[in-house]
């Protein structure tokens, strides 16, 4: 059996269908995955993210190590509470992660995937032996997300007045620590969304109180179509230490100034930008399936130039037919999808399919 996380036992009692994810025990649905994603397209459903790792940064170079450690730059975080979405990277340009980052009255707080955590904290560590930092991994901590249009109230409802007093205001990529809590407005679906990171003893009276509030659990099935809807990357899939981040529509990850900023991979993305822009590159893109059937990851894309493979692929609840993610060439105008021996006529859109469940591209 996997590891568990504080709220395996409330999965049980919700009828969730277990399944194992990266080592862990978690939950894929818990009845129909269709629902609960229209749910929380329509209303607010929370998921279970406690699997994920929780790393703390402290010490005197800890802004210094980070800056150099990530291909985002976390000067731009000039308020405790502010996060920033980047890219590690290893020397020679490949994603090693992709993370968010909060700022904290600490130092900083890294939000990791729970499939690269021994890589990633092995790689953090033989980075850090040149800076005086304390790298502190924070398993007693759970993660709980709430997501959809009604995410914020549903939460105010459930928190102590100071608490939903503290989080009314906040804006996009801000959270706020109260005590041994930080609660965010960060997320992975494409809606309004609030992240809470506290003490994994109190997950499961927090999930008790947000069913009670109309709030229904969402297993990771519904998780990935709200993910690739909002067209957002999933480690493993779209990237890996294999690919650039500019070839997986995460050039705004990387910030080139200033340009006297060494980062891990810099010398290598500045030239898979040079090589971008004279077309030698792949991309990340959006392709649209609006006949019969659907589009799977691994299928083979045959553009007007060239070959492509489709890294992330699903019918999409929202809008009704088949919608994925493909690393295809560059300056490609026409795609056709291999499905099963049958060649079927797709479009080349935007890597953006769904927000705050609008459709988004033309």
């Amino acid at each position: 059996m996997g590891k568990q996380t504080s709220l395996y036992q409330k999965h049980l009692d919700a009828s969730a269908k277990m399944v194992d994810f990266a080592g862990w025990e978690m939950p894929i649905n818990y009845g129909s995955q269709i629902e609960e994603h229209n749910h929380v397209r329509n209303t607010a459903g929370m998921f279970d993210v406690s699997h994920m790792t929780v790393i703390d940064i402290s010490g005197a170079e800890a802004e210094a190590y980070l800056r150099y450690l990530l291909a985002n730059d976390i000067a731009k975080l000039d308020e405790t509470g502010r996060a920033l979405y980047s890219a590690m990277l290893n020397p020679d340009g490949g994603v090693i992660d992709d993370l968010i980052v909060y700022r904290m009255s600490f130092g900083y707080r890294l939000v990791v995937n729970c499939g690269t955590r021994e890589k990633d904290i092995a790689w953090m560590n033989q980075c850090a032996d040149s800076f005086d930092v304390l790298l502190e991994e924070r398993p007693e901590l759970a993660i709980l997300a709430v997501h959809g249009p009604l995410s914020l109230e549903k939460v105010c409802e459930v928190l102590d007045a100071e608490q939903a007093k503290a989080i009314q205001g906040l804006k996009n990529f801000r959270g706020v620590e109260l005590g041994n809590w930080f609660i965010a407005r960060t997320g992975y679906t494409g809606e309004k969304g609030i992240e809470l990171i506290f003490p994994s003893e109190q997950a499961g009276q927090l999930w008790e109180r947000l069913l009670s509030a109309g709030v229904k659990p969402v297993g990771l099935g519904a998780r990935d179509t709200l993910r690739l809807e909002a067209g957002m990357n999933l480690y493993g899939h779209d990237m890996d230490e294999s690919v650039s981040p500019l070839a997986a529509n995460m050039e705004q990850t990387i910030a080139w100034e200033p340009e006297d900023r060494d980062f891990i991979g810099r010398a290598s993305v500045s030239q898979h930008r040079i090589d971008q822009g004279a077309g030698k590159l792949s991309i990340l893109t959006g392709l649209v399936l609006e006949q019969r059937g659907v589009l799977r990851e691994g299928q083979k894309v045959l553009c007007d130039n060239g070959e492509g493979v489709i890294t992330s692929g699903s019918f999409s609840p929202t809008l009704k037919h088949s919608i994925a993610l493909a690393r295809i060439p560059m300056n490609s105008r026409s795609c056709q999808v291999d499905i099963r021996g049958t060649l079927a006529e797709v479009r080349i859109v935007k890597p953006n399919f769904v927000r705050f469940g609008k459709k988004v591209f033309e």
